[in-house]
């Protein structure tokens, strides 16, 4: 995310993330360290942290190959602030932005 905000809604981390909003509210209710703030109509507003969470639990599942329960333990055994899981998310950033910048050359 390119501008730092305090909340993001499920369509923007939808779209950062290459995945269905349908696949985010389900991984909300596999993993009980993710969990959104929600306002009385229910509406998701995610932090900074949840996309992290989000983020590893993408890598531990669509790269990696871990089942929901091999990535639930991982998320478990490995603290969010592992260093490599934060070389990790540091590389799959800069990805990102230099297909970006290929796209628009």
């Amino acid at each position: 995310m390119e501008n730092k905000k305090l909340y993001y809604s499920i369509r923007e981390v939808s779209d950062e993330l290459g995945e269905p909003a349908s696949v985010l509210r389900f991984w909300e209710t596999e993993f009980d360290c993710l969990k959104p703030v929600k306002n009385r109509r229910g509406v998701r507003n995610y932090t900074e942290h949840d996309i992290d969470l989000l983020r590893r639990i993408q890598y531990l599942t669509r790269q990696c190959g871990y089942t929901l329960e091999g990535a639930r333990e991982q998320m478990r055994t490995r603290p969010l602030d592992d260093p490599k899981q934060t070389v990790i998310n540091n590389l799959t950033e800069l990805r990102r932005t230099l297909v970006a910048l290929k796209e628009t050359l």
